[in-house]
């Protein structure tokens, strides 16, 4: 099969819409949560998140556009135009036949849900004649990200979304991944974007118990692996990856940030919400994506953890991960205690991180938490308060969404 790199990023995130200014702000562990402006929370038990910051849609599209499309399409079109430019790509420049062999995959899980409550309100505000905007559909459908990319570069290969929950950025990634290495395309953009902090979506995840409270110290308030962790801080924005066949990227002379050897999708096969205890599913997708990449455990120099800070969930991933690994010393951090869970689009922000670790020999840390919890298994190593140095050859990236959907990719530090 064929190999595949890394060759462009793009993010728009809580902690800055460039890949340099994120990674800087992941290496130096601040917080992105803050209380939420989008909308009055006062009523809600949770008041704040990790809100995208002076995002200005305006230097990407055009004003008729804006309206035609939910704000994760447009997070979703300024983090996938900055990859293709970070991966010095000129579509434009390109035949139609190279078009193509250019795809896109991008997941979200909850799409245009922000336009889904738009209309609802303006519909029952007036008379009940059922007057809907005629971009209604077309901005809420979970695919149509991934549509618009398309055509807003004409890339004509396989073209779609993936949906699974918190895991569907990682599951797009795996997919493009597969689709360039079974020679199904060249290049693909892959990632996903998710703006899901809103009235229904907070109101949701609260009722479920499964939000932090802390609105006095929200900074401090997702604290992954921490005995006192309360729940998960919403988080959104975008990240967007290039990945193209290694003997194409050499070619054309492109930058190569890491090269992708495996993925793996499992099934938890559990519960509705909630993961096994045992960590069943998390360690099937790990063990997976390392026969995938033919690797054994002892290669992994560091895992970029789900850890989202539930109480179940991060321990449930540990269980998994001292499940696959045993004995053998892995050192693992959660910046979800960062960034906040971007839900759909965790994924995507994640895999840059890992790429970005992988090509700089930095791991980034897991910030907030101040008492382990005493059930962590033991013989794990735990990055916490400050990012530390260590020579990277293969990382590991871990994701889980409602259903009991899990997907683990592993990133190679690339070398020619």
């Amino acid at each position: 099969m064929k190999r595949v790199v890394i060759t462009g990023l793009g993010a728009i995130t809580p902690l800055g819409n460039t890949v340099t200014e994120f990674w800087e702000n992941i290496v130096a562990g601040k917080s992105g949560a803050a209380p939420i402006t989008k909308f009055d929370s006062s009523k809600f038990k949770t008041q704040f998140a990790c809100e995208v910051k002076n995002f200005h849609p305006e230097e990407f599209l055009e004003k008729k556009e804006i309206r035609k499309y939910d704000l994760f399409t447009q997070y979703a079109i300024a983090a996938s135009d900055q990859a293709i430019q970070d991966a010095g790509l000129d579509f434009a420049q390109m035949s139609e036949a190279e078009r193509y062999e250019v795809g896109v995959i991008w997941g979200t899980g909850n799409g245009g849900i922000g336009t889904f409550e738009e209309q609802l309100r303006e519909f029952h505000s007036g008379d009940g004649t059922p007057r809907f905007n005629p971009f209604f559909i077309p901005k809420m459908i979970v695919d149509i990200a991934a549509g618009v990319i398309s055509i807003r570069h004409k890339l004509y290969g396989p073209n779609y979304c993936t949906v699974s929950a918190c895991a569907s950025s990682n599951t797009a990634i795996i997919s493009a991944f597969d689709t360039i290495r079974m020679g199904k395309a060249s290049i693909m953009v892959a990632g996903g974007s998710e703006a899901a902090i809103t009235e229904s979506s907070v109101g949701g995840f609260s009722s479920a118990q499964a939000l932090s409270k802390r609105n006095d110290h929200p900074e401090t308030a997702s604290r992954p692996f921490d005995q006192d962790r309360d729940g998960f801080v919403m988080g959104e924005g975008a990240g967007a990856l290039i990945l193209e066949e290694l003997e194409h990227a050499v070619k054309r002379g492109a930058r190569i940030y890491a090269e992708m050897v495996g993925g793996g999708m499992a099934g938890d096969a559990y519960h509705l919400t909630g993961t096994s205890s045992n960590g069943l599913g998390a360690a099937l997708g790990m063990e997976k994506a390392l026969r995938d990449a033919q690797l054994t455990p002892n290669q992994i120099d560091y895992i970029n953890a789900h850890a989202t800070s539930t109480g179940i969930g991060d321990l449930s991933e540990l269980n998994g991960v001292k499940k696959v690994f045993d004995a053998v010393p892995v050192t693992i951090s959660a910046t979800k205690s960062m960034t906040g869970h971007l839900l759909g689009a965790a994924g995507a922000v994640e895999s840059i991180i890992s790429v970005m670790a992988v090509k700089e020999d930095i791991i980034p840390p897991t910030i907030n938490t101040q008492n382990l919890d005493p059930a962590i298994p033991e013989g794990l190593e735990l990055v916490l308060n400050k990012s530390i140095s260590k020579p990277l050859h293969y990382v590991l990236n871990n994701t889980f969404g409602f259903g009991g959907h899990t997907a683990s990719s592993i990133f190679k530090k690339y070398t020619d």
